[in-house]
Formats: structure tokens, sequence, C-alpha cells
């Protein structure tokens, strides 16, 4: 598994003619006038001398003339991540190359190794050096007998390495993984799971490999099962194999450009965001079963309120109609929302099944759902053509509306110039 270092930073330091190990730069995807923007990526010397992280704001940003600070250019990322993906196929096959995030891919060297190399470290020494050379990009490679064992080493071993490289196997498992005391240090293992493991006694990564299996599982479901598979480094997942996901959704969120209060504002964008996504989701053919919505409260109100937000479910009849799906959003918003500020929001429609007709409401006339339907296949056909802000409603003008600006916007962020 092979990490590019501080990838947008490392990026945007190249693009300065800078080395990315000696670059004092932050990518930060900034607010004007608010102070709330967030750091999306920091070098390792910003980092180093300022304690600068990736989930830093913008407010705790030291005001230092040596931080060069840079706005994000996701276009620019995604074209250095499909470069550097391509280089990676020369030593693998395309189905053995699995790209996992815009910074980290999987390949499955194992038929292929020693083609380039005496040994699996002699490779990853010869791939850092092509990526080096060809991008100026340094990376971290994890090494194991399977996709698991090579995310542990990336993430606990190779990070600490002078020569970014980490190696790991089922024998080495108990030396080098179950002293780990820090739990939640260990990939899919989060805050709140850790705390549950604790309170079954399993306080190291040797105690969780060493517990009673089916309590366990009894006690956590099939994730308790896949965390002792995780202690052992138990892993079997084939590449190529892809994954068929059972319960598929749509969905999208939106991080607001500063605290929202007044609640027409806040349904303005709970609108544009369902409507979107609802026309993603006729563009396949769907319909929905159940609603989603995710709100999540500002810094203050959640310290104030003793929770980040609110997360919501509703079932319903299957549709695809935009009005019908915002105003069951909005009725779920309206049920559990008591007035604290909002930061963002995530709408979701799942328990999808095709669609094969038009389902009328016999309370309802007719002919206006009709026109209805069609009006929106209409507006679909517009914006699929000449793009989102072909056509847009009145309400997107007013204070509080997003959906001009959400349109330029990649990954949530600045597409920026794609080029260097």
């Amino acid at each position: 598994m092979i990490d590019n270092k501080s990838f947008y930073a490392s990026v945007e330091s190249m693009t300065r003619g800078i080395n990315p190990l000696k670059s004092v730069l932050v990518v930060m995807s900034e607010t004007a006038n608010t102070g709330s923007g967030l750091v999306l990526a920091a070098s390792p010397q910003a980092k180093k001398l300022f304690g600068i992280s990736n989930v830093s704001r913008q407010y705790e940003v030291p005001k230092d003339e040596r931080i060069i600070v840079a706005p994000p250019r996701m276009n620019l990322y995604i074209q250095r991540n499909v470069a550097v993906n391509k280089m990676y196929r020369t030593f693998v096959a395309d189905a053995d190359c699995y790209p996992y995030s815009i910074d980290e891919s999987i390949l499955d060297m194992t038929k292929s190794w020693q083609l380039f190399g005496d040994s699996p470290l002699a490779v990853a020494r010869h791939i850092q050096k092509k990526i080096r050379g060809k991008f100026g990009l340094y990376t971290t490679v994890g090494i194991g007998e399977n996709p698991l064992q090579a995310k542990l080493a990336l993430d606990l071993i190779a990070k600490k390495d002078h020569e970014l490289i980490g190696t790991l196997s089922y024998a080495t498992m108990p030396e080098k993984i179950w002293p780990i005391t820090k739990l939640n240090k260990v990939w899919s293992i989060g805050q709140r799971t850790q705390a549950h493991l604790n309170r079954l006694g399993i306080n190291s990564m040797d105690d969780l490999a060493h517990y009673n299996p089916y309590q366990l599982k009894q006690e956590m479901g099939i994730i308790g099962t896949q965390l002792f598979a995780l202690a052992w480094g138990i892993d079997h997942s084939q590449l190529h194999q892809l994954v068929k996901v059972r319960d598929k959704s749509w969905s999208n969120s939106q991080v607001l450009p500063r605290d929202y209060k007044q609640q027409n504002e806040i349904e303005l964008v709970i609108r544009e965001v369902g409507m979107q996504v609802a026309s993603r989701m006729r563009h396949h053919q769907q319909q929905a079963g159940c609603i989603n919505l995710a709100v999540g409260f500002s810094y203050a109100d959640s310290t104030q309120d003793g929770r980040g937000g609110f997360s919501h479910s509703m079932r319903i009849d299957p549709t695809d109609s935009s009005h019908t799906l915002i105003e069951y959003l909005l009725k779920l918003f309206r049920q559990f929302w008591e007035g604290q500020s909002i930061r963002n929001i995530m709408v979701g429609f799942s328990k999808l099944s095709p669609r094969t007709g038009m389902q009328l409401n016999l309370f309802q006339n007719p002919q206006r759902q009709i026109k209805n339907d069609s009006f929106e296949r209409v507006l679909d056909r517009i914006r699929d053509r000449f793009g989102i802000t072909a056509l847009i409603p009145a309400s997107s003008l007013l204070k509080g509306g997003t959906m001009i600006e959400r349109a330029s916007l990649v990954g949530g962020h600045n597409g920026g110039n794609s080029y260097d």
C-alpha cells in the first residue's frame, strides 16, 4: 500500500519549485472574513514547526510569514493522482491496482514483484524512486501478505521508518502490532469502538487477539468478528473481486460557508441539496423508499449542546419526485431542529428500487401530477446537457443559497486550475 506523503501540500510545493519535505505550506479552504477555513493538508515542516494538522481551523494557523497558504486546486490533485496511478500500473496488471483514496493505492504484486527486484522491499524502493523522479513526490509504502497487513504496515510502521517503508506478516503481528495500546490509532477502530473494547477489558491489540471471538461477536455483532480478524492480520479480500453493495444509496453533503442560524436559510440549502440528489437518482431510473437527513451544528453550539448534530431517517412510499422528497426532508428537519446554528447538511436517499412507472396519488389531481413529473424530467435533461446552473430556482439567488457556488466545487472544495 502506497501513500503520497502530504499529497495536496506536496503537489502545491512542487508547483512552486520547493522540496515537499522542506516547504512550510498548508492547503486551506478559506472562508472570507470568518476565520473558519479548514486546513486540508499541511507539509511535514508545517506540522513539525507549528503543530498544524490536517484538521486545523484557519484561526489556529499562526500568522507567520514563513507559512505559505495555498487555496485548494482539486482538479490538479485529481490530475496528478491519475498520473501516479498510471505509473503504478507499469508494475501490476490493471485489476491488481486499487486506488484506495486520492493519495493512497493498493498494489497486489504477488504475481509481478519478481520482475522488478530481488525482494518486495527492493521493489518498494524502486517505486519510490520512480515517483520521486517523475513527480517530485515522496511516498510511504506498507508491505504485507494481504491488503490489511499492508495498510497496518503503512500507518503504524512505515511512517516512522527513515526509508518510509514498513513490513508486516502473519509471523510478525505479535511483535509489531499486539503491543499497541492506543487502539484508535489502528485502522478501522474509532473512539467509540475503542471505548466499547475498553469496557470489555480489551486495552491492547494483544488483548483483542486473545479475547474469546464468540463472546466478541455476541457483544458487537459482525464488527466483533472483523476486529478479531484484524488483530491477527487476517484478510481474505482480493483486489480483482469487486464487492457488490447490498443497499445502494444516493447522497450529498454541504459544508456551509458560515454558521446558518435562520430557519429559512437552512431550509433553502436542504431544498437545494435534496433537489440535486433527487436529480442524480432519476438519472439512473430509480426511486427511494427511505430518506436521511444529517445536520451538523456549529462548533459553539456543539460544545453547548453536547452533540455534534443529529441524523434521522424516515421510511416513505417509493418516489423520485423532488417535491415529495424535499417535503419529507423539511418535515424531519422541523421535527428535530431546536434552533442550533448549522454548519453542514447531508441528504441521503436509500431503499432504492427501479422506476417502472409513475404511481399516481388518488387524492391529487392526476393531470397536475403528470405535468409536475414531466417538468422535473425536462429540467434534468437541460441540466445534463448544459450544467447544473443552466436552470436554478430563483430562491437560490437569495441570501444563504449555495447552489451556484457548489456547482464549481470538486469534492466539496475549489477545483482551481488543473494545470501547473
